[in-house]
């Protein structure tokens, strides 16, 4: 008869409730801006034509239905994506929730890109506010949801499980 002493038998039952979870860890699909895109919809089809606000000197883009038209297979997808942060709630610990953009200044210093290229981040682990010009990778379920912010139109919404500096 093989005896097991205590210590054995609950290391060993602490190990077989850990493993269940390392079998389910998941694995995103790293993506890219272009794959917000739906397939048949080239970029160049998405802004129309444009105004501009003299008062304030700035191009106004008009977009067409292109604008927001979002990618199917993205809807409940576990993606990985980097971009660059727009703050929405910031606080001392860091940024809760932001807009994900393309390109430094996208929202702030130029007209905001079209909805399909935007998306709405939530984050329970505050991203430091001292890293806000840092290009960030930020992985996490994605859903589609058309929604106006105070910075521009989003179409997708992204909850991000984790967040890292995007490295060269």
């Amino acid at each position: 008869m093989i005896q097991i002493s205590r210590r054995q038998l609950i290391t060993t039952a602490m190990a077989s409730a850990a493993l269940p979870h390392a079998a389910l860890a998941k694995t995103s699909t790293e993506i890219t801006w272009d794959d917000l895109i739906p397939s048949g919809v080239s970029y160049s089809e998405i802004i129309a034509e444009g105004t501009i606000d003299e008062q304030n000197d700035v191009w106004l883009p008009v977009y067409d239905e292109n604008a927001t038209k979002l990618n199917p297979i993205l809807d409940g997808a576990y993606i990985k994506i980097p971009g660059y942060i727009i703050p929405i709630d910031l606080s001392t610990e860091g940024v809760t929730s932001f807009v994900l953009v393309p390109y430094v200044g996208a929202c702030l210093h130029t007209p905001p890109p079209p909805a399909n290229q935007l998306v709405f981040v939530t984050t329970l682990k505050p991203w430091p506010s001292d890293n806000l010009w840092d290009a960030v990778w930020v992985t996490g379920h994605m859903e589609h949801e058309i929604q106006t912010t105070e910075v521009a139109e989003t179409g997708y919404l992204l909850k991000a499980e984790e967040m890292e500096t995007y490295v060269w």
